[in-house]
């Protein structure tokens, strides 16, 4: 698919998925934890089949202490893993603790759960500390942050319906079927650099546990002063949406004319604006930003995040 056909599949899609009636389920970000990166001979590569649930977010299938296989969320967006109350319940899992979990919303204290072993695919780590949420939707057992990526390349492999671990590798752009773009991490998250708005800098976060594609306020103002230039006074437009953990929050519909990530530009993008609490977590409050959801990211065959060279890679034809 040329580049200019695909500008137009991602705003359409796009618009269909904000304007939905149905709840939305969007990412949650969790309370940053030190994190100590491991060389790349320390782990073993992972290759797993993928599913969907009815949101469209991408599932892996996990162990538990042996027991399983699970359905977990791969959440970009999150920087620890966590257990849904529902297998919390099921394994039998004791806490002795409760800690401060930050979502998209706001904080809450959840409580705290140590596995003894989890694993994807050939990978596994052992005595992991994990808290639990209260998780929507039958199918999510629990959720893979990105604490599983230190110093690794993830590949969301869209065309594919596979997710792959593996070790961090140089990329080069192929004209027409491949963009590479730089980032920088933050508590754990790749954040894009190079990415505008009409000539307007911003920052991207890859956010693959997000359905739907947000904004902060900084972002939107600057939507709303290029359509009044233009003489556009539409009226505001309200959806409602949900997070992981089933908190509702309302958010305001809004296209971005004109996005570049990188050699990637999009055009007419619809995403949702919502001041959440994830922004200030992030240090995304002052400065515009989006985080980019699976609406967008299931459009290409390949996204790749390398968290050893802080870059990203998207493929598509």
């Amino acid at each position: 698919m040329s580049p200019t056909r695909r500008n137009a599949t991602l705003g359409l899609l796009a618009a269909g998925a904000v304007t939905s009636a149905a709840p939305q389920a969007l990412a949650f970000g969790q309370e940053p934890q030190p994190q100590t990166e491991m060389p790349d001979e320390d782990h073993e590569p992972a290759s797993v089949d993928t599913s969907r649930d009815r949101n469209e977010h991408m599932l892996a299938p996990v162990t538990i202490n042996g027991q399983g296989p699970f359905s977990f969320l791969l959440d970009t967006g999150a920087n620890i893993s966590c257990v849904s109350n529902r297998l919390m319940e099921r394994l039998d899992l004791k806490s002795t603790e409760n800690a401060q979990v930050h979502t998209v919303v706001g904080v809450r204290s959840r409580p705290i759960v140590v596995l003894d072993e989890l694993r994807v695919g050939q990978r596994n780590r052992r005595k992991v500390r994990t808290p639990a949420l209260p998780l929507r939707g039958p199918e999510i057992d629990g959720v893979l942050g990105v604490d599983w990526l230190k110093g690794q390349r993830l590949v969301l492999d869209f065309k594919g319906k596979k997710m792959e671990i593996v070790r961090s590798r140089a990329d080069v752009d192929q004209p027409g079927r491949v963009v590479v773009v730089p980032a920088r991490r933050r508590h754990g998250q790749l954040t894009i650099v190079d990415a505008d708005l009409s000539g307007k800098r911003i920052s991207a976060i890859i956010d693959s546990g997000a359905q739907g594609s947000l904004c902060n306020r900084q972002l939107r103002d600057i939507v709303r002063a290029q359509e009044a230039g233009r003489g556009d006074t539409q009226p505001a437009r309200y959806v409602r949406m949900e997070t992981l953990a089933g908190e509702s929050f309302s958010g305001e519909s809004i296209f971005l004319p004109f996005l570049r990530l990188g050699g990637l530009h999009l055009g007419n993008v619809g995403v949702t604006y919502a001041d959440m609490h994830v922004f200030d977590i992030w240090g995304l409050k002052d400065t515009p930003a989006l985080v980019i959801g699976m609406d967008l990211l299931a459009q290409f065959e390949q996204v790749a995040l390398d968290f050893g060279r802080s870059q990203v890679r998207f493929e598509y034809i």
